[in-house]
């Protein structure tokens, strides 16, 4: 069975983008925290995802909200 993606009408790339940032971590620092998580994910993912240009999936948005240290709420908002 095929993980589910979530689509991007919200916002969730610029939410992941502000957290991180405000979190003062990097793009590869927060892609190390997720492959050492065993979520495989490259930087060129992170980017696309950060920009709504790809779907995350629901694994990737749970070991996003775990690095950061955030909430669904956090990520899910529109803003």
């Amino acid at each position: 069975m095929e993980e589910q993606k979530i689509k991007q009408d919200i916002s969730i790339g610029a939410n992941i983008r502000r957290i991180r940032t405000e979190k003062k971590i990097r793009q590869v620092e927060l892609v190390r925290l997720l492959q050492l998580e065993g979520v495989e994910m490259s930087r060129e993912t992170l980017v696309k995802i950060e920009r709504g240009k790809q779907h995350i999936r629901a694994t990737q948005l749970r070991a996003i909200r775990d690095a950061l240290g955030t909430t669904y709420d956090e990520l899910l908002a529109e803003r």
